[in-house]
């Protein structure tokens, strides 16, 4: 399901991004992908979606990344380590449609030091993404505060 049809959609205040390789959903802390059928994500397409993300969101950034796998395109699971260099995505959940999408996630969880999910569905991806910023929200609350001296 395209993040549009979602009900997502209606509740995630979002930004849509167009190019001539995808759409981008631009949320609060959250960034939604959907490659077009038959591209090639290379290097040079995540350089001038990681400018489009520090130009929109601002340097310093920290954000989930869901890959919404609904075409069929290929990329190079070796770009995960060279996405780390930017510091901008804690967090992946790659939606995989079918069997075969869901090796190739399963393969690129290698390539990155950072947590990757492989889901089934895009509700599951956000659910999954929501559920870690409230568990990471509730455990910011219980720490103690600083006396004052």
């Amino acid at each position: 399901m395209k993040f549009e049809n979602s009900t997502y959609s209606k509740t995630l205040n979002h930004y849509k991004l167009e190019t001539s390789f995808g759409n981008f959903y631009f949320c609060e802390k959250i960034l939604i992908a959907e490659l077009h059928t038959g591209v090639h994500f290379d290097w040079p397409k995540i350089e001038i979606l990681f400018h489009k993300i520090i130009e929109f969101y601002g340097k310093g950034v920290k954000l989930d990344y869901i890959s919404n796998r609904v075409n069929s395109y290929s990329n190079d699971p070796q770009n995960w380590i060279k996405i780390e260099q930017y510091n901008i995505i804690m967090r992946s959940a790659i939606v995989c449609y079918n069997d075969m999408m869901y090796m190739n996630a399963s393969l690129e969880k290698h390539f990155s030091k950072s947590k990757i999910n492989p889901c089934t569905s895009l509700n599951e991806a956000i659910e999954w993404i929501l559920k870690l910023k409230e568990v990471n929200l509730g455990r910011n609350k219980l720490k103690p505060k600083k006396e004052s001296s």
